[in-house]
């Protein structure tokens, strides 16, 4: 198997289909053999499928498990004394959350792997960082949320880290101004979750707009956001919508979606230019029938399975989630990033939310 910072040395968006494909067969096989030798659970899962790890020899053919099993089996490949870190997912009250068992290693190529990732959309250079969210969700660093984590994780991107909302999510239009008066004609990173995007910062700034007139000015930022549409969507706000409001109460124009999951953070999957979310040399999407869960073709919709290079200290490398999507096309989005680009169209028929903005959503 590839040393993974081997891998990490190649431009996310830079290899064909035929090359990526045989990057990941070399590495998913691999990684499945892995986890089969050393997590009993998922060695009878694989068992149980009559599955001969030995015999297959494409990751499409790798057995892969429902992202809800996290929630109820603990999943891990190490020795829980291993364990540096647990991730939690979002998850509405009373409900289960998956619990996600990290190791160093993975944790470390987690980080490594987002930078590649994002870098490739706003450039390596650290920006001054407005988080559209309240401090006191990252204070329990040893549970990780995943809202939590999401905000950690972005915050690698940014210096002079400012919250835009306090611990009871009110706006704090003094402090945003003057964060934004310290880094005048500075590029600013903002991240956030869309529905407290639209919820808590887009809302009260249009309510401060209409009663005072004043204006912030934020057409020098970048906004990466993600975590769920289902809300927004009921509200009939369509991701154009969402962008036009954006640039129209505060000049955002450079406004990035992206798909992810705490049961595979670091692979993200992130909206280019032209409103297309994008696989990386790390991860994959593969959509499958419902009927007989072959997979789809190019323009049809199917349940979203995702693959990634990085789970070593549990198996969640291959996951069938709870999401509907279609595949748009590989290696010619005008974007100009090699790979697969995609569209989620929502949830499937009775699965729970589970993205951080619709968990929240539910709890507002």
């Amino acid at each position: 198997m590839m040393d993974y910072n081997e891998i990490l040395n190649i431009p996310p968006y830079s290899l064909n289909r035929t090359e990526k494909h045989r990057l990941l067969n070399e590495r998913l096989i691999a990684l499945s053999r892995l986890h089969y030798a050393s997590c009993k659970s998922y060695k009878r899962m694989v068992d149980a499928l009559a599955c001969d790890l030995e015999q297959v020899k494409d990751y499409y053919d790798l057995p892969f498990l429902p992202v809800s099993l996290f929630k109820e089996f603990d999943l891990l490949s190490v020795d829980k004394t291993e364990v540096f870190k647990t991730m939690t997912s979002s998850g509405t009250t009373g409900k289960a959350v998956s619990k996600i068992y990290l190791d160093r290693v993975t944790s470390n190529n987690q980080q490594k792997t987002l930078i590649k990732i994002v870098s490739d959309f706003t450039g390596s250079a650290r920006m001054p960082m407005l988080i559209i969210d309240s401090p006191s969700v990252v204070k329990n660093r040893v549970m990780y949320s995943a809202r939590g984590a999401g905000i950690l994780g972005f915050s690698m991107f940014g210096v002079d880290k400012t919250y835009a909302l306090d611990d009871d999510m009110n706006i704090d239009i003094q402090g945003i101004a003057s964060f934004l008066d310290k880094h005048k004609d500075k590029t600013i990173l903002l991240f956030g979750f869309t529905f407290m995007i639209w919820q808590h910062f887009y809302k009260k700034l249009f309510k401060h707009f209409d009663e005072k007139g004043l204006k912030l000015d934020l057409s020098k930022g970048i906004l990466i956001h993600g975590g769920g549409w289902k809300k927004l969507v009921s509200d009939a706000i369509s991701p154009k919508e969402f962008k036009r409001c954006l640039k129209e109460i505060c000049g955002i124009v450079k406004v990035h979606d992206y798909y992810g999951m705490v049961e595979q953070t670091g692979c993200i999957y992130m909206e280019c230019e032209y409103g297309h979310l994008h696989a990386s040399i790390f991860s994959d999407v593969i959509t499958r029938r419902a009927i007989d869960f072959k997979p789809c073709e190019l323009g049809e919709m199917g349940i979203i399975q995702v693959v990634s290079m990085l789970p070593e200290s549990y198996p969640g490398h291959s996951l069938l989630t709870e999401d509907e999507g279609i595949i748009l096309g590989e290696d010619d989005c005008s974007c100009g990033r090699k790979g697969k680009y995609f569209r989620v169209e929502g949830r499937l028929k009775n699965a729970e939310m589970r993205g951080c903005s619709d968990t929240y959503a539910i709890k507002f």
